[in-house]
């Protein structure tokens, strides 16, 4: 099974990279959009759409929102080259302040889980509230995910990548070899308190790494590494979210498209608690460089 998982990790992970360095922004944009559509369609299950009707009525509802913040987005970068604009982030306005709501829900998400985990199980969400938060929560890491790619550059994006990655990965050795204090037993029996001190020890070293590479000084390293800390640390908790939907739903896995992995949520359930704490955190600290 782990070699399995390995196998399809290794693939996943050379066509992500070579999406994030050879696809344009519109492009990676469009790539998003069809996982995140395919998220949405897992997201349905989890919150009990059974028909195929109901479930592509849910997924239609994610087409109008992204086709109006990517038209929006195109048009600033026509602005940008008409008006010659050194920075069309400066002129992305409300959009910027869109990253507010999913950044404060992660955040209440993992205050709540950490402080009462069992009662978090017991919830009673009706099935139209578990797919207002699914097309929130993946709404925004579809918004999030390509304004990375598209303000900071692809090396942003792949750092993003890897950190999240890293710490999956630091999280599982440390765990297995060091775990004794479960985490959030009643939800996700796996996941240790040693594993997640791995995560987050593999956070500082990315940012360290990160910091060496672009020749940050001091006082920003600083940044990238709390950044790089808090960003892993909302992840594991977005992680145990979708997997307290899983155990209400009384499933294993989101779904069975990648092999050793389930489905799609299965794959990105750090990804999606993260970008937009990411995002909030690149956008905060370029702000104070300029």
């Amino acid at each position: 099974m782990l070699q399995l998982r390995v196998i399809t990790a290794t693939v996943l992970a050379s066509l992500v990279a070579a999406a994030v360095f050879l696809l344009s922004p519109p492009y990676f944009s469009l790539l998003i959009g069809v996982i995140t559509l395919g998220a949405a369609w897992e997201w349905g299950n989890l919150a009990g759409l059974k028909s195929v009707p109901k479930k592509c009525l849910f997924l239609s509802l994610f087409l109008l929102p992204m086709l109006g913040v990517y038209f929006w987005t195109q048009l600033l970068e026509l602005a940008a080259t008409i008006f010659d604009w050194t920075d069309i982030r400066a002129y992305s306005g409300l959009l910027e302040w869109l990253v507010v709501p999913p950044v404060l829900f992660w955040v209440s998400v993992m205050l709540i889980i950490r402080n009462a985990p069992v009662a978090v199980l017991q919830w009673h969400i009706k099935p139209i509230y578990k797919l207002l938060i699914g097309w929130f929560v993946l709404q925004a890491v579809w918004m999030f995910f390509t304004r990375i790619r598209a303000f900071y550059g692809p090396e942003m994006m792949m750092y993003f990548l890897l950190l999240i990655w890293a710490a999956d990965i630091a999280a599982y050795f440390v765990g297995r070899h060091f775990g004794k204090t479960k985490l959030a037993p009643d939800i996700s029996p796996g996941k240790t308190v040693a594993g997640m001190y791995g995560a987050l020890l593999a956070s500082v070293l990315c940012a360290l790494v990160l910091s060496l590479s672009y020749g940050f000084n001091f006082l920003i390293a600083l940044d990238f590494i709390l950044l790089s800390v808090l960003t892993v640390l909302v992840s594991i908790y977005g992680d145990l979210f979708i997997s307290v939907l899983k155990r209400q739903r009384g499933i294993k896995d989101t779904g069975s498209l990648l092999p050793g992995h389930g489905g799609i949520l299965d794959r990105i359930d750090s990804l999606v608690a993260a970008a937009p704490f990411f995002y909030a955190g690149v956008l905060l600290i370029y702000r104070a460089i300029e």
